[in-house]
């Protein structure tokens, strides 16, 4: 008797859709973003996987007597690079990325 349930098709359906998820990752990993801070004077350029690849200070921020401020620049720089890297990463999951709690189901 059967039930209409194919567990051959599922499990396909799992691993395409983990070969999918794992493409998408790979694709995100090597996307490069930019983080900006100070009006673009101080960038972060990362990849979306979260290595960063480049730094640049323009040189109008760095005064030695308000390291406080340089120090400010590059962390917001930092947490925007991060913060476009989050949403290259996304973009690339597509619909993948709304699976939710089945992503520890494909080995994810």
């Amino acid at each position: 008797m059967s039930d209409g349930f194919d567990m051959n098709s599922l499990l396909q359906q799992a691993q395409d859709m983990q070969a999918q998820l794992m493409a998408a990752q790979e694709q995100a990993a090597t996307t490069e973003v930019v983080g900006e801070a100070g009006g673009g004077r101080v960038k972060i350029t990362m990849t979306a996987g979260g290595e960063v690849t480049a730094v640049s200070i323009a040189p109008e921020v760095v005064d030695p007597g308000d390291v406080a401020m340089l120090e400010d620049l590059i962390h917001t720089a930092m947490s925007d690079a991060l913060a476009r890297g989050a949403a290259a990463q996304q973009e690339a999951m597509g619909p993948l990325g709304d699976l939710g709690g089945l992503g520890g189901l494909l080995g994810g």
